[in-house]
């Protein structure tokens, strides 16, 4: 709600910043009393007293409240000025009261209610109507106190509309702080979005890569148990073959844990090198494979390589598990593009 809030959210440094405002305010208009006004002393003007320090302090102290309640503040600075007018005190300039105009148009000037925001808006620009009927009353001539009576409002409408400035940079600055915020939140969201999608592909590797090394292993062991008798030679290779293919299956899976754990976005990737020794370890598990490899070998862009590498294994895994025992590999390597088949 626009121009109210609650004691708790007035915090100690600006409560205290509004009681030296009010503090300042009282000791200026109280020396311009003591001092018969700013300009010439008026002979007619009443010399303070305890009336006009009582009035001096309502027309500036209740300053201390305007987050609290800004409307209230200024209607109450405003009466205790008027009365000073009216008792033909020498304020020459009411500071407690411009000060309470200028903060309320800081809270009221945006209101979203029309009748709030006329309200406040008529209250400031009618002390001056206000003031001068008051002192018309009080037997001056409207002729010797008009530049002055005109000075005032000019003073009154300035400070509305510099308090209207003042709120429009505050709702403004609002505003970029709530939009870093809503960037900030928004960066750290497609981070966990990203962390998350390479978990997915971290996990769908571990899976391809365990699917592919366990097939391996029941070929070697169905193997390794039909020539244990006939062939041991054989069967020992075929044992030897489960050994290499369960170390390096244990070391990729402990690189992709060490990867989810510690959200590396990044692993080692597959250079071509990587690509031998897939076919060798087929080789090894007894699959004949013909290979026609071309072009100079290079590094790989890694999801490149990456991609490269999980066709390729699955492709021997299916032909190891579903073919004849034998399989084509090619793969061509050129300056833009990579195939396989």
């Amino acid at each position: 709600m626009a121009g109210r809030t609650t004691i708790k959210a007035v915090r100690r440094r600006d409560l205290a910043f509004d009681v030296g405002i009010a503090t300042l305010t009282f000791g200026i208009t109280l020396g311009v009393l003591a001092s018969h006004g700013l300009g010439v002393p008026d002979p007619s003007a009443r010399h303070i007293d305890g009336i006009g320090v009582l009035l001096a302090m309502a027309s500036t102290l209740p300053l201390a409240a305007r987050r609290l309640a800004p409307f209230t503040v200024y209607l109450v600075t405003a009466a205790a000025s008027l009365a000073l007018v009216e008792l033909h005190y020498p304020l020459d300039f009411p500071f407690g009261c411009v000060a309470a105009a200028y903060f309320l148009a800081v809270a009221y000037s945006g209101d979203p209610r029309p009748a709030r925001r006329w309200a406040a808006m008529l209250a400031v620009w009618s002390f001056v109507p206000v003031a001068a009927a008051a002192r018309a009353a009080g037997g001056q001539e409207m002729r010797g106190i008009a530049p002055g009576l005109a000075f005032w409002a000019l003073i009154f409408v300035g400070a509305w509309l510099v308090g209207d400035r003042a709120r429009l940079r505050r709702e403004r600055m609002t505003e970029l702080e709530e939009r870093a915020l809503r960037t900030e939140r928004e960066a750290v969201r497609e981070r966990r979005l990203a962390a998350a999608e390479e978990r997915t592909r971290i996990a769908r590797e571990l899976h391809d890569s365990a699917a592919h090394a366990i097939n391996i292993i029941l070929v070697q062991a169905g193997a390794a148990r039909l020539l244990h008798q006939r062939d041991p030679d054989r069967s020992q290779h075929a044992i030897a073959t489960i050994e290499q293919v369960a170390r390096s299956t244990i070391g990729e899976i402990d690189q992709l844990v060490h990867a989810l754990r510690d959200d590396a976005a990044g692993q080692v990737p597959a250079d071509p090198a990587a690509l031998d020794e897939l076919l060798d370890q087929h080789r090894a598990a007894g699959l004949a494979i013909t290979t026609d490899l071309r072009g100079p070998r290079r590094a790989l862009p890694r999801s490149v390589a990456w991609a490269t590498y999980r066709i390729l294994q699955e492709a021997l895994t299916n032909a190891a598990r579903h073919g004849l025992g034998r399989a084509d590999v090619a793969v061509w390597f050129s300056r833009t593009r990579l195939r396989s088949q």
